[in-house]
């Protein structure tokens, strides 16, 4: 591993699902996981396709009940590429004795390439070389190729290109009892210049089409012969046969056409499919322009961080343009033309079935100061599902809009109610769903958007209408309890999904959970400010479109003034009413036993115990607070509700819930360690690189093969762009305010602020902004508690080291 490339050596079946969803290619509209070109599905390999928001909705049959799931489909493998000396077996690593192996993602070009060198029964030895693309400039194409060279024979070698369609949803193990089967064919075809495959899913109708041309060259020759033809209902292939000689390479090139029948600009799918195959570049040309586009993509968001160990350091950094890769394979420019939401764990897999949570939480930040026009559209992705969570509202029996937990193709809710345990085997009931603080994240990620791009625009005709209707929600689902004069948010569940319910309670859900009342006084409040920045015009429109009265206002602001927040007895926040009543946790004697606890609900629920009985968490949402927002900002939310917050409340709630968490997801280190950020910074550093391992390491045992985890990587990239420099976005000011580890020397980025291209450069005794030429408007920049303004053009310089104390002045003598 360097700063830009992600090497394995060797092969090991038992990481080698790792290692595909690691190697994975995107480019925002569909990703191709990174399996060998020869590989099939077979329980160490699975060369999946995914498309970006390429959902189907089937029914089965799960204990004895009729269980329906949305799934991001696998599409028809279009990798499949063979080879074989003539009278011999198609290669298989497996099958021969294998000299030389490396694998190579070159995140720079956003190419993986594979070398091998092999020595087959017959002692015939043969190097191969492999690389492939996703293109990034042009979103339906993808290519690979393939050079074979002859080092110690001579002979007819064969060449097999393929499109298998015989595909199913099979990559995530406890899925499988589901009906997986998504797909059916359309129309296959193939002749001497082309393959042609047209499936469709089988419930949304989503027609994929598929188009390859497959070349061989010797030398930049054409040597094509003449193929083979294989045509079946569901897989296409043409055989090539060839000559070749000792010592001489055949260099075999395979470029793909992928369209659906959802895309902008075609008459029909299968006929783009087959006139972009036609006029394609041959792979030289497309690796060309597709480096280009990623060089573009690297200049706004790549970040270079100098550590005093610079063998950790190469590490770091690499892991850090790793996250940043599959973000922009994930969402990409081409994103920004597409209606699509951001998956959990990207288009890599098909854990959570593609579905989309409250991950864009931890992943909008580095968009909104890198590419705010991505931000934009995937937060269109909800307001075009506005109808159908008020609908979702309407039916739970409340105003405004209620976004769903899980949320899928059209905005219902996809959260299974039946989840399978690996451990036990069984299928539990699934109560998820009342995770209604995504509500929270989607009105926080707007405000958010709007800070770091004065986008007036978007929040006037699509984000004003979304955050408005979240806060009607917020105020209906809160009731208020006459004893105490305080509004609660009762039968709900918070981001830590190991506690659902209390302790033998016939149904689910928790009362005063901290974080979701406290996220739902920050919506209520904020909403006035939001109004306040809508022009006249559109205010006035809004507000009639939404009957929205100033009575109805004025309940707002009484139910964020009045909101009940839990305490323990010693002042610790408690998560939620009745949690300082649970039982402690013995974790020593648990993880003495087990190891592993990261999954702690399935280890106690397979002991027919459940972890609502304990003070033990998934994450700790107490600390999502100080995650989100800064101490002066709670202070001031506690005060309104009229709760004591002191500098002391910070590092005594975050050490009292490090004790009780398990960290069993990748969202948990990013938030303890952006809390210690101020507190103590080299426990920070030490969970942060703990965070940056989530995946590469595949820390979980063995969940990233089915996925990576977007929000962690997305997270620990912000870590370094927002948390250690300080960055604030609030009051039409950027803020800074670092705190750079003291294993770092160096921060150095460059970041979009309205409307400016800004390099930004930290150390640890000095901040330096440059804005470059532009037409924008001067900004304001903030660090501590002095505002200056920033023209295009111009550059500041800041000192970060602490005033000298002045020596003290000699007594006057009397």
């Amino acid at each position: 591993m360097n700063d830009w490339h992600l090497r394995y050596q060797g092969l090991d079946p038992s990481t080698e699902g790792l290692r595909e969803a690691l190697c994975t290619l995107g480019n925002g509209y569909f990703a191709t996981r990174g399996a060998a070109i020869e590989s099939i599905a077979d329980g160490i390999h699975y060369p999946g396709t995914y498309l970006a928001g390429g959902y189907d909705r089937l029914v089965s049959e799960v204990a004895g009940r009729s269980v329906e799931n949305e799934d991001l489909v696998n599409l028809p493998n279009w990798l499949a590429l063979r080879w074989r000396i003539t009278g011999g077996d198609w290669f298989d690593p497996a099958r021969v004795e294998l000299l030389e192996c490396e694998q190579v993602l070159d995140m720079q070009r956003g190419v993986l390439e594979r070398v091998l060198r092999l020595r087959d029964d017959a002692g015939r030895c043969t190097r191969v070389a492999e690389r492939r693309l996703v293109h990034m400039e042009q979103p339906h194409l993808a290519a690979v190729e393939l050079r074979i060279t002859a080092e110690n024979w001579s002979g007819t070698i064969e060449v097999r290109s393929a499109i298998d369609g015989r595909v199913r949803n099979a990559g995530v193990e406890r899925y499988r009892q589901l009906d997986g089967q998504h797909l059916e064919p359309l129309q296959a075809r193939c002749d001497a210049e082309a393959l042609f495959l047209k499936m469709r899913t089988r419930q949304s109708r989503l027609e994929v089409a598929l188009a390859a041309r497959t070349r061989l060259w010797r030398d930049g020759d054409d040597v094509t012969p003449a193929p083979a033809l294989h045509e079946e209902a569901d897989r296409v292939a043409q055989t090539f046969g060839l000559k070749q000689g000792e010592g001489e390479t055949i260099t075999v090139e395979k470029v793909v056409a992928l369209f659906t029948s959802r895309d902008h600009a075609i008459s029909e799918c299968g006929l783009a499919a087959s006139e972009l195959i036609k006029t394609a570049a041959n792979y030289p040309a497309l690796l060309e322009s597709h480096a280009l586009a990623w060089a573009h993509l690297w200049r706004r968001f790549d970040i270079g961080i100098a550590e005093l160990d610079t063998a950790v350091g190469d590490h770091n950094t690499c892991v850090l343009r790793l996250h940043i890769f599959h973000l922009l394979q994930t969402t990409s420019p081409h994103s920004i033309d597409l209606d699509v939401g951001v998956p959990a764990r990207g288009w890599h897999g098909e854990a959570y079935r593609g579905h989309i949570f409250w991950d864009e939480l931890f992943i909008f930040p580095l968009l909104n100061l890198r590419l705010p026009e991505i931000t934009r559209s995937l937060l269109l992705y909800r307001y075009r599902r506005l109808d159908a969570a008020r609908a979702n509202a309407r039916q739970a029996g409340y105003a405004g809009a209620m976004y769903p937990w899980q949320s899928g193709s059209d905005g219902r809710e996809e959260t299974q109610r039946l989840h399978l345990n690996p451990r036990s085997g069984r299928w539990m009931v699934d109560s998820t769903h009342l995770q209604r603080h995504v509500n929270a994240a989607i009105a926080y990620n707007i405000w958010q958007y709007y800070q770091a791009s004065g986008d007036i625009e978007f929040i006037s005709f699509s984000g004003a209408e979304v955050f408005l209707e979240i806060a009607r929600f917020w105020a209906s689902i809160a009731t208020y309890n006459d004893k105490l004069g305080r509004y609660e948010i009762r039968g709900v569940i918070g981001p830590d999904e190991f506690q659902t319910g209390y302790p033998g309670a016939e149904s689910p859900g928790l009362n005063n959970h901290a974080y979701t009342n406290l996220m739902a006084v920050w919506v209520l409040w904020r909403a006035r400010d939001l109004l306040a920045i809508l022009p006249e015009e559109r205010r006035h429109e809004l507000c009639e479109r939404l009957t929205l009265t100033d009575r109805e206002l004025a309940h707002w602001d009484e139910v964020s003034s009045k909101m009940r927040i839990v305490f323990h007895s010693d002042g610790i926040i408690s998560q939620f009413e009745g949690y300082d009543e649970l039982e402690e946790f013995d974790w020593d004697g648990y993880r003495a036993r087990y190891g592993d606890i990261h999954r702690l609900d399935r280890i106690l629920e397979a002991e027919g115990d459940t972890p609502n009985r304990y003070k033990a968490a998934k994450q700790a949402d107490v600390l999502m607070l100080f995650y989100l927002f800064s101490a002066e900002e709670l202070a001031e939310l506690f005060g309104r509700l009229g709760y004591p917050f002191e500098y002391e409340t910070i590092p005594r709630n975050v050490a009292y819930y490090a004790q009780r968490s398990s960290n069993g997801s990748t969202l948990s280190r990013v938030v303890h360690a952006w809390v210690l950020s101020r507190s103590d910074r080299p426990q920070s550093w030490q969970v942060f690189q703990e965070a940056l391992g989530s995946d590469v390491a595949d820390i979980q045992g063995g969940t990233t093969r089915e996925g990576i985890h977007l929000g962690a990587m997305a997270g620990t990239v912000d870590m370094v762009q927002r948390c250690y420099t300080g960055i604030v976005t609030q009051g039409d000011t950027l803020w800074f305010n670092p705190c750079i580890p003291q294993a770092l020397a160096q921060l150095q980025m460059c970041l979009r602020y309205r409307g400016h291209a800004l390099d930004v450069n930290v150390t640890q005794q000095r901040l330096e902004i440059r804005a470059r030429k532009s037409n924008a408007a001067p900004i304001r920049i903030g660090l501590r508690e002095l505002v200056h303004e920033l023209a295009a053009g111009e550059s500041r310089r800041f000192d970060l080291r602490p005033p000298r104390r002045r020596a003290a002045a000699p007594a006057k003598r009397v």
